[in-house]
């Protein structure tokens, strides 16, 4: 008897039929964006420590509805951590707040934008 139960589950009975079909957002550059429980999130980096959360609000909300925002604050100093995370409901728009804004300057320093959670390669070795 192996672990708890009595019978070892083999890859294709686990995935058989669609069961082990999943979506992605491929590109050219490789695996795309993994979509969060209700949206797409952004990870801008290079965020100036006396930033404001209406400031990066106001700049990010142009690319389209913002669902969420974090920006994390430093517990001894009360600044900001110099990054942020930003979620849109659309895969679009947030696709559309990384090409524009990555590399461009907020507040005196330059920012990196890129995609917070990605889908990992896939594996040519799984059957």
């Amino acid at each position: 008897m192996a672990g708890r139960g009595e019978e070892i589950e083999t890859y294709e009975q686990r995935y058989k039929g669609d069961a082990g079909n999943f979506t992605t957002l491929d590109s050219e550059e490789g695996p795309g964006p993994a979509r969060s429980v209700e949206g797409y999130v952004i990870f801008v980096t290079g965020v100036h420590e006396e930033a404001q959360e209406d400031e990066l609000y106001d700049i990010f909300s142009k690319y389209g509805s913002i669902k969420n925002m974090h920006l994390n604050l430093d517990r001894r100093t009360g600044y900001v951590k110099g990054y942020a995370l930003i979620e849109y409901a659309d895969v679009a728009k947030a696709a559309a707040a990384i090409k524009d804004m990555n590399g461009k300057e907020i507040l005196g320093k330059t920012v990196q934008v890129d995609w917070a959670f990605k889908k990992p390669p896939a594996r040519k070795d799984r059957k």
